[in-house]
């Protein structure tokens, strides 16, 4: 092998080929993250699920020693979600059911769509919404999509 050879071999990248790759990463990047994104807010949306269904259980035992359902302070519980992703709210409580708010936080808020989680139990019916905003007006199949259904 000559010296000019290895010399040259030795001597790495140049500034274009730096750039290029750096460029092509950019784009590689770009194109993963909103899937990625998409991926972890799934994730944490199961975090508002495990939240409403322990609700759901507690307002039934609540139920059956009260004869009414309760607020979140009758029913000692947080109004966090347990990883914090979401705020829960009892926005109604009374003989005939309840109605319950998971409302995303944090980087959760991002999740536009399923921004907003509501669960309504009135005589013996459960209803489940979701939506951006507090119109809860995601169609069947985006609702079907928040709550994992």
């Amino acid at each position: 092998m000559n010296h000019h050879a290895s010399h040259r071999a030795a001597r790495g990248f140049t500034l274009i080929e730096l750039l290029a790759a750096v460029g092509i990463a950019g784009v590689l990047s770009g194109l993963a993250w909103p899937s990625f994104e998409g991926s972890l807010q799934k994730g944490r949306r199961a975090d508002a699920m495990l939240a409403m269904a322990q609700l759901q259980i507690v307002q039934e035992r609540w139920y059956a020693n009260h004869r009414q359902y309760g607020t979140l302070a009758e029913l000692r519980l947080n109004e966090r979600s347990s990883a914090g992703h979401y705020r829960i709210e009892v926005s109604a409580a009374d003989e005939q059911g309840y109605v319950a708010l998971a409302q995303a936080s944090g980087a959760q808020a991002r999740d536009a769509a399923c921004r907003n989680l509501r669960l309504s139990v009135t005589g013996g019916r459960t209803l489940r919404e979701s939506g951006a905003d507090e119109r809860l007006a995601n169609d069947e199949a985006a609702n079907r999509r928040c709550w994992g259904l």
